[in-house]
């Protein structure tokens, strides 16, 4: 495996490359701008020489192997099949396959793996369950079934890694390792904190504040009873927010801090004043993945937090994971932490979570790097003449970040920036640049994207309403010298 630091795959022969370059990458290579819109358009030229994806959007190899051998074995003629770390995952896919009328089964297989059954006609809406879920098997479980890379963890080294992990999480955060639930991917955590909210909360809208990260806001609009959007870019949505929660009960308010990919942050102390006032009862859920533990206390205003562990407490980009945080503090602690425990599948299938405790050994030490290397870039392109606008926690994080970094914090990986006459120059910079490219963030290695077109191909007028512009890039930045990166984009910029 190269050493994606000093030798990122940037160039057009790497299309389709796992990144890291191994078999358990989470992101794909996508080296030019024509690339990216072909991958989004179905080229098939393009779309052929993946031989990995962000694995909740693509399925990687083994995991489509895995498919195939459960439809040999249990698939009739006209059926296919989808496997889950568990049964409780397969039946779930089969209930929300269900509500369009198609009538599927869930089996179980393969030392506990869950399948579900259906007819071939349902296998684009039973795709939708599984990237909005996010309750996926891993590549890991996926070799280990097949027998091509078949594990050497125990039962009792993973159970001891998944303690390990939590009790990591839990000293971070200040909470205790029985208020860290672990899950396949942040997604997957996101899902399960829906499901409790409108368990618990029967019949109630949730809302979410800012602009998401898209799959976030879509898992709200697509399950329970909908959700409210408030992307907060206009002062009278904090007047609107009071009056939707004096009018209506909400199940709970999401928001990140930061956002991603436009790096603001709600104002987190108005929102508690708010709620103090309007629905006192209402949960707030924050997500961090981007500021992450190591740098803000998002528990000083959420009774829950989420995070995809996959992103920065990884670093290694070779294993998918979330978790879900509980605030001791917080008034509905019991029930929820009830809820998680007789609801959740909160366990990481061994071989991942072996993998996960090793990659988060030196967190703190390696969100600390990648946070300032993202700070020097964000201020050289900030100073650049052919750069119109950067999009960094630091400032557009304003009081909200800061009611929650910690001290000597600093603001996370993340930021995004807008080239001048970005329609023509954004596709000759990106092509030039010298680092990996493509989804996911929070690696060890810088990672750039052009966020928007990614995430919103098909609905790109709608992002830009919310200020998100079209030709938007995003940049994850690595553990690489700072002054190299700087020259590295320096380098682009300049053709």
């Amino acid at each position: 495996m190269s050493d994606l630091l000093s030798h990122p795959l940037w160039q057009a022969d790497s299309l389709g490359s796992a990144l890291p370059d191994d078999e358990f990458g989470v992101s794909v290579s996508l080296p030019l701008w024509r690339h990216v819109i072909g991958y989004e358009e179905g080229d098939q030229d393009i779309v052929s020489k993946f031989r990995s994806g962000y694995p909740r959007f693509c399925c990687p190899p083994a995991v489509s192997q895995l498919f195939a051998a459960a439809e040999k074995d249990l698939a009739s003629a006209g059926e296919r099949c989808l496997v889950f770390p568990r049964l409780l995952h397969a039946e779930r896919c089969i209930e929300f396959i269900a509500r369009d009328g198609f009538t599927g089964r869930a089996a179980s297989w393969h030392e506990g793996l869950g399948v579900a059954i259906f007819p071939a006609d349902a296998y684009v809406k039973a795709r939708r369950f599984w990237r909005f879920c996010g309750e996926i098997v891993s590549t890991r479980q996926a070799c280990d079934a097949l027998g091509t890379r078949t594990t050497t963890v125990t039962e009792a080294e993973g159970l001891a890694a998944n303690q390990t992990i939590r009790e990591r999480l839990a000293t971070h955060s200040g909470q205790q390792p029985g208020d860290v639930f672990l899950f396949p991917s942040g997604m997957a955590a996101n899902f399960a904190v829906h499901r409790m909210l409108t368990t618990i909360l029967p019949g109630r809208k949730t809302v979410q504040l800012d602009f998401p990260y898209v799959d976030v806001l879509k898992l709200q609009q697509m399950f329970g009873n909908g959700a409210h959007f408030l992307p907060m870019i206009e002062e009278q949505e904090y007047t609107a927010l009071d009056s939707l929660l004096k009018s209506e009960p909400l199940a709970g308010i999401f928001c990140e801090a930061p956002s991603n990919p436009m790096l603001r942050c709600v104002d987190l102390e108005r929102l508690l004043a708010i709620r103090a006032s309007s629905q006192p009862g209402v949960p707030i859920v924050i997500d961090d993945t981007i500021s992450t533990v190591a740098h803000a206390d998002a528990l000083k205003v959420a009774d829950v937090v989420t995070t995809s562990l996959t992103k920065s407490f990884s670093g290694a980009g070779d294993v998918l994971a979330g978790s879900v945080i509980l605030n001791r503090a917080s008034p509905h602690h019991a029930a929820f932490s009830a809820f998680l425990t007789q609801h959740a599948d909160h366990i990481l299938w061994r071989g991942d979570a072996v993998a996960l405790e090793q990659n988060s050994r030196y967190f703190a030490q390696r969100a600390e790097t990648m946070s300032r290397n993202a700070l020097a870039l964000a201020d050289f392109l900030r100073g650049h003449p052919r750069v119109e606008k950067v999009w960094h926690a630091r400032e557009q994080g304003g009081r909200g970040y800061e009611f929650i970094r910690r001290e000597g914090g600093g603001y996370g990986c993340l930021f995004s920036f807008l080239l001048k006459d970005a329609a023509n120059t954004s596709p000759r910079f990106y092509d030039h640049l010298r680092v990996c490219k493509g989804p996911s963030l929070g690696t060890n290695f810088t990672l750039v994207s052009p966020y928007t077109l990614l995430a919103h191909y098909d609905e790109l007028d709608w992002a830009e309403s919310c200020g998100v512009p079209r030709h938007l890039i995003r940049v994850s930045a690595g553990l690489e010298d700072s002054a190299d990166l700087i020259a590295r984009f320096e380098e682009a910029l300049a053709k």
